[in-house]
């Protein structure tokens, strides 16, 4: 059996956060799908590409030196972790995230990170679209307000000012624009197993996924 776990779901949720710890628990590869768009998104903007030139944005996807060390996301060997991480890295990774032809681009890529040593995907559309055989997909998911507060607390925690109603704003706005785009929109796989994680923490979230792990003899 492929040693493969798709965890979907939306923003602030916590999938970046359980993915990475089951990844390092498991001992398996770690595929952020969502940090792909971002660093795309990233390195469109920070070479002048506009958001509606689908030819270059393709040249650049189809280019795109991204590995995932250590918790680092790193691109052409510059670790840009904490660029593509803010808000405005979200809101450029959704605005290339639709476009049909970047995400062809980037389909084959997701799927070469599949290694028999195991591996993690984290994303919107790893149960749906790019691994719609993996045997265990997980959709983690949390109310539009808890997911926001977290963001607000993650934010003061790290000295920046933020306003909670705001973020509530963007995190409605975000779910709107992924869960009705035309091109994978965000949902849960038809034979996915959905956590909500409003109100567990997150030794608990790792202790139901590992479970389901288990009991598809994963581990």
């Amino acid at each position: 059996m492929t040693k493969l776990i798709t965890v979907d779901g939306p923003s602030g949720a916590g999938k970046g956060t359980m993915c990475q710890l089951m990844a390092n628990e498991l001992g398996w590869e770690l595929l952020d799908s969502g940090a792909i768009y971002r660093v795309l998104g990233h390195a469109a903007y920070t070479r002048g590409i506009d958001k509606t030139d689908v030819d270059a944005l393709v040249d650049v996807a189809l280019k795109l030196d991204v590995r995932f060390i250590n918790g680092q996301v790193i691109l052409d060997g510059e670790d840009v972790t904490a660029e593509i991480r803010t808000e405005e890295g979200g809101k450029r990774a959704s605005d290339v995230a639709p476009i049909p032809e970047v995400r062809a681009a980037l389909l084959q890529r997701q799927r070469n990170f599949a290694t028999d040593a195991g591996l993690v995907a984290d994303g919107r559309d790893m149960g749906t679209v790019v691994f719609p055989d993996a045997p265990l997909k997980i959709y983690l998911t949390a109310s539009a307000e808890a997911r926001a507060e977290r963001r607000y607390k993650q934010l003061t925690e790290a000295g920046v000012e933020a306003d909670l109603t705001d973020i509530l704003e963007k995190v409605n706005a975000r779910d709107e624009q992924d869960m009705n785009r035309a091109t994978a929109p965000l949902k849960p796989a038809y034979d996915a197993v959905t956590i909500d994680s409003s109100n567990m923490t997150i030794d608990q979230v790792m202790s139901e996924m590992m479970n389901l792990a288990k009991q598809r003899d994963l581990i």
